[in-house]
């Protein structure tokens, strides 16, 4: 695992740099349809929604719009030495302000669509991903674009593997069940608002 050292100048910020709320705050301002929320997720629906991850069995982790990182971190403090974390965002003011505050060697930040995923993956030296976790609004991205992530996204994953979904409206699932048939879901009250998560399984 990370050494303290590590973990301290992954959580530093440059000076300059935003605050992660502020930051996340713009991003809302800018592309209110890509990032979903006016703030970033909760404690306690990180924990729920990592909880079911066998860290053991994964190498390649992937997120899609990570937004100012705060699912990031505590992957990455969860992740074995000689895993990756690949995250993908359209968003280039986020990528920059990722590479800017996160410095650990397992972390890749990539300026991209979801859609786009078995490319990226491929791109890094890797044939598949064992997790793929997203917090996009499905139900508001431009047509065909939430199906394209769907799909693309049950190709990369390894069987066995997961596709972690966390929204603020169940209409998500109508994407997943297309191509997942094992999806467990549960409900996070303690987030502002109220959050669905989904984990669904390739089998």
């Amino acid at each position: 695992m990370p050494s303290p050292t590590t973990a301290a100048r992954r959580n530093s910020r440059p000076a300059g740099v935003p605050s992660p709320v502020s930051m996340f705050f713009q991003g809302f301002l800018k592309h209110p349809v890509m990032v979903g929320s006016i703030i970033p997720s909760s404690d306690r629906l990180i924990r729920k929604m990592l909880s079911r991850v066998d860290w053991s069995a994964c190498k390649l982790f992937v997120e899609y719009g990570p937004g100012v990182g705060t699912f990031c971190r505590p992957i990455l403090e969860r992740m074995a030495p000689d895993a990756t974390l690949i995250a993908i965002d359209t968003n280039a003011d986020f990528i920059r302000y990722l590479d800017h505050t996160i410095t650990d060697s397992r972390f890749v930040a990539v300026e991209g669509s979801a859609a786009d995923v078995e490319q990226i993956v491929r791109d890094h030296g890797h044939d598949h991903a064992d997790y793929v976790l997203s917090g996009l609004p499905f139900s508001t991205l431009p047509a065909g674009v939430g199906p394209a992530i769907a799909a693309a996204t049950h190709r990369v994953i390894r069987t066995g593997g997961a596709f972690l979904v966390y929204q603020f409206s169940p209409k998500v699932k109508d994407y997943l069940t297309p191509h997942f048939d094992a999806i467990d879901h549960d409900m996070e009250w303690w987030n502002v608002p109220p959050a669905q998560l989904y984990w669904a399984w390739k089998e």
